[in-house]
C-alpha cells in the first residue's frame, strides 16, 4: 500500500535538502538547510509513527548527527551513506533497522560486484538490507548512478536485474537522481517501469511537488510504491506540501 515516508538528508553534520545531481561537483546547490538536528526530526517521525523513513548521510562528517538520529528512535530508521561491511552491523547496533547501499556494491569501472553483496547478506541478513538503486537517465534507459551520483555504473533498469537483486534485499530505495531537489515532479516513467516487477516494498524519492503525488504514485505503481517527499515539504522549507497533510494522508489510507 503506497504511503509517505520521511527522509533526513545530513551534509556536513546539518539537515538539508540538495538538488542531487549537484552533490560532490563544485556548483552545489542547497535548497534547504535547517536550524533543527537530525535527532529534532526523529522524534517529531515517531511522535507521528512515520515509520519507514531513511536517514542518508551525504558525504564525511556526518557520523555523530545520524547516530542521534537512530537513537532517538531505535528501530524506526534506516541508514545510508557510506555503508560497507565494516561498518553495517555497528550501524544496526546502533538503532537503524536497516542499513541502505548502493556505490559500495560496485567497482571503479562501475562493474556491479556480486561477491560484495553475498557478504552483506551474510553480515546483516536479507530483512536488513536496502538496496538504493539511484537511476540516472542515458540515452533511452535508466542506468544506476554510483559515487554520489556521479558515475553511472554499468546496472541497467530492467527486468532481469530487478528481479534478481530483489531475492537479496528487504527493500528497494530508488532515486530519480536527475529530478532530485527540483520540485518538478517525478519521473512517471521510472515509476510505471520499474512497479510491475516489484516483490518487495519500495520507495521513490525524487522531484515529488505536493500531495498529490501521493496519489500519483499510487496510482502509477498499482499501490506498490511509497514516496518520500524533501525539498517541497514545508519542514524542509518548501511550500507544496504540508507534512501534517502527508501523516493524515498516511492515515486514511490505512483505515482505507
Amino acid at each position: 500500500m503506497t504511503k509517505f515516508r520521511p527522509c533526513i538528508d545530513i551534509h556536513e553534520g546539518k539537515v538539508k535538502q540538495i538538488v542531487g545531481g549537484t552533490l560532490d561537483t563544485h556548483n552545489l546547490a542547497t535548497n534547504f538547510e535547517s536550524e533543527h538536528s537530525a535527532a529534532w526530526y526523529a522524534k517529531l517521525y515517531q511522535q507521528d509513527q512515520a515509520s519507514g523513513g531513511h536517514v542518508i548521510q551525504l558525504g564525511p562528517g556526518n557520523h555523530k548527527a545520524a547516530l542521534k538520529a537512530l537513537q532517538t528512535w531505535p528501530q524506526g530508521l534506516q541508514i545510508g551513506g557510506g555503508i560497507n561491511l565494516g561498518n553495517a552491523s555497528s550501524w544496526l547496533e546502533s538503532g537503524a533497522s536497516h542499513i541502505i547501499v548502493t556505490s559500495y556494491l560496485f567497482d571503479e569501472a562501475g562493474i556491479f560486484q556480486e561477491n560484495k553483496l553475498e557478504a552483506l547478506l551474510k553480515e546483516v541478513g536479507k530483512k536488513h538490507l536496502i538496496l538504493d538503486l539511484s537511476f540516472r537517465k542515458h540515452n533511452d534507459s535508466w542506468i544506476v548512478a554510483t559515487n554520489r551520483w556521479q558515475t553511472l555504473s554499468q546496472l541497467h533498469l530492467n527486468q532481469k536485474n530487478i528481479q534478481s537483486l530483489q531475492n537479496s534485499c528487504d527493500e528497494f530505495l530508488i532515486h530519480a537522481a536527475d529530478v532530485e531537489g527540483l520540485q518538478k515532479g517525478i519521473d512517471e516513467e521510472v515509476i510505471q517501469t520499474i512497479a510491475p516487477w516489484l516483490e518487495v516494498p519500495a520507495t521513490y524519492a525524487g522531484g515529488a511537488q505536493n500531495l498529490s503525488d501521493l496519489e500519483k504514485v499510487k496510482k502509477l505503481s498499482d499501490d506498490k510504491i511509497d514516496l518520500t517527499i524533501g525539498s517541497a515539504l514545508d519542514i524542509f522549507g518548501g511550500t507544496g506540501a504540508i507534512y501534517s497533510e502527508c501523516i493524515a494522508w498516511n492515515q486514511r489510507n490505512e483505515i482505507g
